[in-house]
């Protein structure tokens, strides 16, 4: 998936950013009815911003938490519930009935020596009973930080949470600072946010390959499971995961791209970025299943059972595992400052896109850019807020299902579409007017990895792209927990994609000018402003694009003179 889909689009996208120089709601000129897709992308983007510096802000949470001494999870506390495992009583069946007990047939003693706990003098009959044990990690984050399963859902989401708005206010006060001052600052600050997770990574990944049962933790994880591939869930996850570590398909390449030297080597550092984000997702595979195979080692488990998805791995899993090792809390504050440099770090990307699609359609606004950022975070904070009441976790698993998924999957086909109508070939050697013949390390392989780019972008990925959509789209379940009506909010989130690009396509025919046939034929045929920003560029690209248009500006002032003179003319007639 990685070959064949994640990268092929994420280069696409980084040659579109910089041959253009535009972000991702003004690149479309090369085929306009498709302009649509740069505002699904900053849709997407949007909303991803919204829950994504939640869980940012649920890691500052957590390294405050870890400060102190031992860490809060590290017992059952007042807010846990008797099925807390250090306060579960575990008794034989003869001290069940010596201490004037029942033993009941699902595992459970009752006795009035323990009212305020739960008695167990069989755990296997009381797991056959659906009586799950669950561990203090676990019970703090869902009960002590999120309120969570205080008789509130998506249905009623309860009070909101002081420490978690404070928690939050301080993870979009520190985008905002960094963002603010432009790309040049942000981008340096990446310096620090990217490469300082790699030192953090490194340590946790040698002191968890030494724990007991790290062997059977990394087995299990490098071991495939085949029979998996015929979960469509498992195909559509996979590529939104993919799209999501790359931000391909969110517009954030693009935007980050069209900052670019116009003769920078985009395929080198594109085929850099993916090598490094699937080495790197790699490498942190084996520090999380090190880990999960000594909390099955502890807890006398199959791995299976412990190998939750979703934020339990990393708030709760990874926190219990924690508090078996010495020096908990210096490990708890490491982890936890690890993932908020690795969760900052993608925020940047995402809001960074909306803003530069913002900007890039009122370009005035990039005089005013520190008002720019406050107000657009500022929006996005506050449509967080219900994130951080008793039912956020509700709340944030229905935007996590229906915010990108599909949407990103169908922004992709889209744009492979656009490719094939603007010019497989036309776009090889838009790419090669930026860099020449560097395809390859070597010279005599050009052809071939021309070929492969054109047999990717042409058949290959979008055929992937196809199955996986309609694989997952004839798979496709609800959320059985929430009713019926959340899934309306649900795939009103869903269709975001669709509608701008449908409406938006509409909409750029309807308003062309000539025949219908003239009006369709100009949706998708680049129109005389696209290429790229530069005079000396474009007389490059004139040179193996007939017709093309070198000076648009001049040519649209001739254009508006002959028009005033025709009017001045037939004026004088009548």
């Amino acid at each position: 998936m990685v070959i064949f889909v994640g990268t092929p689009i994420f280069v696409m996208e980084t040659i579109i950013g910089q041959f253009s120089s535009c972000g991702p709601t003004t690149c479309w000129d090369f085929c306009p009815f498709f302009k649509g897709c740069g505002f699904a992308m900053v849709t997407v983007s949007f909303l991803t911003c919204v829950y994504y510096n939640m869980i940012i802000a649920w890691a500052f949470y957590y390294v405050y938490a870890s400060l102190e001494s031992p860490v809060p999870w590290y017992t059952c506390g007042k807010w846990s519930t008797k099925y807390c495992v250090d306060r579960v009583h575990i008794l034989s069946q003869e001290e069940c009935h010596n201490s004037s007990g029942i033993a009941l047939s699902n595992g459970i003693c009752q006795t009035r020596l323990h009212n305020d706990s739960l008695v167990l003098w069989n755990r296997t009959l009381a797991k056959q009973s659906g009586i799950a044990l669950t561990f203090p990690a676990k019970e703090y984050f869902e009960r002590r930080v999120l309120g969570y399963g205080l008789g509130n859902d998506i249905t009623n989401i309860g009070p909101m949470r002081i420490e978690l708005i404070l928690s939050l206010t301080v993870a979009w006060v520190i985008v905002i600072v960094c963002l603010a001052k432009g790309i040049r600052v942000s981008g340096k600050i990446v310096y620090l946010t990217a490469t300082s997770p790699y030192l953090m990574l490194i340590i946790l990944f040698l002191r968890g390959i030494r724990l007991p049962g790290a062997g059977k933790g990394i087995q299990y994880y490098i071991l495939p499971n085949m029979s998996a591939l015929s979960s469509a869930k498992i195909w559509q996850d996979a590529a939104v995961q993919i799209f999501f570590s790359l931000s391909s398909s969110y517009g954030g390449i693009i935007a980050l791209s069209s900052y670019n030297k116009f003769n920078n080597n985009i395929l080198r550092d594109s085929l850099v970025v993916c090598v490094g984000n699937s080495a790197t997702s790699i490498f942190a595979g084996f520090i999380v299943f090190s880990f999960l195979g000594f909390l099955s080692f502890d807890l006398n488990v199959p791995i299976h059972q412990v190998a939750e998805a979703g934020p339990a791995l990393a708030f709760t899993i990874y926190p219990f595992c924690l508090t078996k090792l010495p020096g908990t809390n210096f490990w708890s504050v490491l982890f936890f400052v690890t993932i908020i440099l690795l969760g900052i770090d993608s925020q940047f990307v995402l809001v960074e896109t909306v803003i530069t699609g913002i900007i890039d359609m009122k370009p005035r606004l990039r005089e005013q850019k520190w008002i720019t950022v406050v107000t657009i975070c500022g929006i996005m904070f506050f449509l967080g807020l219900p994130l951080t009441c008793n039912g956020g976790l509700d709340v944030m698993e229905l935007m996590d299902t229906y915010s990108s998924g599909w949407n990103v999957i169908f922004i992709a086909l889209c744009e492979c579409t656009a490719l094939h109508l603007y010019g497989l070939c036309r776009f090889i050697k838009d790419l090669e007017a930026m860099i020449g013949q560097q395809f390859c390390l070597y010279n005599h392989c050009t052809r071939v990895c021309r070929f492969w780019w054109i047999s990717c972008w042409g058949i290959i990925t979008p055929s992937l792209l196809l199955f996986v959509f309609l694989f997952s789209a004839v798979n496709q379940t609800r959320i059985e927990k929430f009713p019926a009506w959340v899934d309306y909010i649900g795939w009103g989130m869903l269709s975001s994609a669709t509608f701008w690009i449908l409406v938006i396509g509409a909409y750029v025919i309807v308003t062309a000018q000539g025949t219908i046939q003239q009006r369709i034929y100009s949706a998708f045929v680049p129109t005389i402003w696209w290429g790229p920003a530069l005079y000396e560029n474009r007389i490059t690209v004139a040179g193996y694009v007939e017709g093309f248009t070198v000076d648009p500006e001049a040519l649209t002032i001739i254009s508006m003179k002959n028009e005033v003179e025709n009017k001045e003319t037939r004026s004088t007639l009548y």
